[in-house]
């Protein structure tokens, strides 16, 4: 059975994006680089041709990869959601209990996981921790300095 890869259309739109790109743009020009650097004789001391034959390999890799999570995703509509429950989607505020910062994250796919954009991966032990968990309620985490506690503030979708 194919295991599916649950990821928001937003995320499964910017890995169609990045495929695109990849092979309309990224392909033709490396072919190019290949046709150039091969039009400079020797192959066995061309630097530019493995280079360019390196970078290839590189993009088509990607490309395969891509090609497969799209063709193994699992589209969640994160705004047909609702509940005071945490899953899939859900945007989570939070409060460290030790700091009182405030933190907001999004349980997203793993693909589509960036913590500098407030995403967290689904397979996180945060969002572990999160999941199946209500507002109000205070979970504990194992963080690579130790376990942290932090109250959960608010459960959105957007």
């Amino acid at each position: 059975m194919v295991e599916k890869v649950p990821m928001t259309a937003g995320g499964y739109a910017a890995l169609e994006n990045e495929l695109k790109q990849r092979q309309s743009v990224d392909r033709p020009r490396i072919i190019e680089h290949i046709a150039e650097a091969r039009s400079h004789g020797d192959l066995s001391e061309n630097a530019e041709y493995h280079a360019a034959k390196e970078e290839q390999s590189h993009n088509e890799g990607r490309i395969a990869e891509l090609e497969d999570k799209l063709a193994r995703a699992d589209i969640i509509d994160v705004a047909k959601l609702s509940g005071d429950t945490i899953k899939f989607g859900a945007t989570v505020t939070l409060i460290d209990e030790d700091t009182e910062k405030k933190t907001v994250w999004q349980i997203v796919g793993e693909v589509e996981a960036d913590a500098k954009k407030g995403r967290i991966s689904i397979t996180s032990p945060l969002a572990r921790a999160l999941i199946g968990k209500k507002m109000g309620t205070t979970v504990e985490v194992m963080a690579p300095g130790g376990a942290k506690s932090y109250e959960i503030a608010k459960v959105e979708w957007r």
